[in-house]
């Protein structure tokens, strides 16, 4: 399954590239990126796992920003 999701407030490029790296790292994710000129985020993972995926994405990306919000629709 692959997604994309919009970004609000993520304010720099170096910590787009942690939170990619970061959600590469995740069990069941086949591919990552995260955006700072489009403030996008798109994973790319094991179907059966991918609402526990997310999660845990959003955890990583507060970590790394805690004010940037990721719009799950």
């Amino acid at each position: 399954m692959k997604k994309t999701y919009k970004m609000i407030d993520l304010d720099c490029a170096n910590c787009a590239a942690k939170m990619e790296e970061a959600i590469k790292k995740i069990d069941g994710v086949t591919s990552a990126s995260v955006s700072f000129m489009t403030q996008k985020m798109t994973i790319e993972g094991d179907d059966a796992r991918f609402d526990q995926i997310v999660k845990e994405a959003v955890k990583v990306c507060r970590k790394v920003e805690p004010d940037c919000e990721i719009v799950l629709k």
